[in-house]
């Protein structure tokens, strides 16, 4: 993978170099490394975290030099990792954009610690600040990137430290669980097959969710619907990745393993923070798909609640858009950025 990176970073190389003018190149300095520790590694940065439980160390990976747009990725899960991300290496790059892989806490790259008390709201957004602080990110180059779970994170840090912040991306997550679990009840399920969705809710009645008729179930009707809008067979390799890595500990301690909202005893399950969207004032780009796990109406009404916000509609996208609507989804993406950071954007409420 490190080989394959760096050959990629090489022919980005040859492109940027044959299509920019010198006056642009000498500006952006994208992939100069004069800091020797992250030369040495590559940018990977471990960075020690204090917790109610202890210190630990998580994992980051920058990629670029952009001192005016350093964007920071939350994963979703909670538990997956920063491997659903992998597709920027496609086209950030290129665009001058920087941007800092981060597994969070609990998650592969990161330590692992067996300690339920960590798994909350507020440690994560504790988390962030320290992430942070260590990366040297402030308000005039800072931007927060979350999706699904990552959204959620990526609102509560908002909340509390949106002074740090020059923008703001909420990815495929709505601001409310409850909201959300009816629109997977009352829509996405009534749109499987009725004896495919029956299954489905008797195998989760029973929590029966480590049965392989569940799983086939859901891959063969749900997550090539609105997970990932593509035959299993053809999923990237770095979702597979993702998946593969996931900590289910994490994951089923905040949202249980349902796919049909977030139930039973997990922390998330009453999560909703809808009244207080119009506290937000940082420049907010919220992000919807037409097929995605999570309603785009409710996703379009979160972009207008907040003072400064607008909003992308993927039409072709499902939860993870940035795979199958890379078309909408990446450019509205460094849009949003670019606009920002020349001080063109407009908000569209």
């Amino acid at each position: 993978m490190q080989a394959k990176l760096l050959f990629c970073f090489s022919i980005l190389m040859i492109s940027f170099f044959g299509c920019k003018n010198k006056e642009e190149v000498s500006d952006l300095n994208y992939f100069n490394y004069a800091n020797p520790e992250d030369q040495y590694t590559g940018g990977i940065k471990m960075i020690p975290i204090k917790t109610p439980a202890g210190e630990f160390k998580v994992w980051t990976k920058r990629i670029g030099n952009n001192p005016k747009i350093k964007v920071l990725l939350l994963h979703g899960g909670p538990g997956v990792t920063h491997e659903l991300y992998e597709c920027f290496d496609g086209y950030f790059p290129k665009e001058g954009i920087e941007y800092i892989y981060y597994d969070q806490l609990g998650s592969y790259y990161s330590d692992q610690p067996n300690n339920n008390r960590l798994w909350t709201n507020n440690r994560f957004v504790e988390e962030v600040e320290q992430v942070r602080i260590a990366l040297g990110l402030n308000k005039d180059n800072f931007y927060l990137l979350g999706q699904s779970w990552g959204g959620i994170l990526a609102m509560e840090y908002a909340f509390k430290y949106q002074k740090n912040l020059k923008g703001l991306i909420i990815s495929n997550m709505m601001a409310s669980a409850p909201d959300y679990n009816k629109y997977a009840e009352e829509v996405l399920g009534p749109k499987l097959p009725k004896e495919v969705f029956e299954q489905i809710k008797t195998f989760e009645k029973n929590k029966d969710y480590k049965n392989p008729k569940y799983a086939d179930l859901l891959f063969k009707y749900y997550y090539t619907e609105h997970i990932l809008r593509k035959p299993l067979n053809e999923w990237p390799e770095a979702v597979n990745r993702c998946f593969k890595h996931m900590n289910p500990n994490v994951y089923i301690y905040m949202q249980v393993p349902s796919e049909f909202g977030i139930t039973g005893d997990a922390t998330l399950k009453n999560w909703d923070v809808k009244e207080k969207l119009k506290t937000i004032t940082t420049p907010t780009l919220v992000i919807g798909a037409k097929h995605d796990t999570m309603d785009p109406k409710h996703m379009e009404w979160m972009s207008k609640e907040v003072q400064n916000g607008q909003f992308l509609y993927c039409p072709n996208g499902s939860h993870l858009s940035q795979y199958d609507d890379q078309k909408t989804y990446i450019p509205g993406v460094i849009k949003f950025l670019k606009d920002v950071d020349n001080k063109s954007f407009i908000s569209k409420k």
